[in-house]
């Protein structure tokens, strides 16, 4: 469900809102409708930034994600939890115009996040770097549906693994001060889906998405 939310909203953003710009952080390894690809499907000159500590994804990412001749895809290693790390760095400013909107991609990966990282001051800060008529896209998990999803970030937890399940109300407050593109903020099968909604229930997917403009 991440990745079709993922598809959907790039291909949104750059089909009916003009943007030309991605900043995609938690990129993760390669897989099919990359940022870039469903970007540029429907703009070839658009440009997009993948962001990752992990340096093996970012090897991969640069074997396998390459760009149209028009636009451009470059990588970033840098960390989520220290976002001056990647708004400061040589390769985003070489490649996106920040003086432009851009499109903040933040895909499943703000669960990983517990209130203590502060990650609603990370996501603030981000956007307080983008101009006006920039977006945010987001998706997150959530225990609201299903007891089973909060009982195994439970065990996660108990294991080691950092993350913090978000109620409906929770998830909304990483969009304060923007303005939500409609459904609004849904479970991520029930977002601008293109088709007819997947015969899924709500607990059977437990994540939240939405889309939202910085006025």
């Amino acid at each position: 469900m991440n990745r079709a939310f993922l598809r959907n909203a790039v291909r949104f953003l750059a089909a009916d809102c003009g943007i030309r710009q991605f900043l995609d952080i938690g990129t993760g390894l390669p897989a099919t409708d990359n940022t870039h690809e469903v970007a540029q499907g429907v703009a070839p000159d658009a440009r997009i930034v993948y962001v990752d500590n992990d340096p093996l994804v970012l090897t991969h990412a640069r074997a396998l994600l390459t760009s149209t001749p028009a636009g451009r895809t470059a990588y970033v290693e840098a960390d989520l939890a220290d976002p001056e790390s990647i708004l400061s760095s040589p390769v985003l400013a070489d490649t996106l115009d920040l003086t432009r909107p851009v499109a903040l991609s933040l895909i499943a990966i703000l669960h990983f996040f517990p209130d203590v990282a502060e990650p609603y001051a990370i996501v603030a800060r981000l956007m307080d770097a983008l101009p006006a008529g920039s977006y945010l896209m987001l998706s997150h998990a959530t225990g609201d549906f299903d007891p089973a999803v909060a009982r195994a970030a439970d065990s996660y937890r108990s294991q080691g693994i950092a993350g913090q399940l978000r109620s409906r109300a929770e998830v909304a407050r990483f969009f304060d001060g923007l303005d939500l593109v409609n459904p609004g903020l849904v479970v991520a099968h029930r977002w601008r889906p293109g088709g007819p909604v997947e015969e899924l229930a709500d607990a059977q997917v437990s994540i939240y998405s939405a889309v939202a403009r910085k006025p």
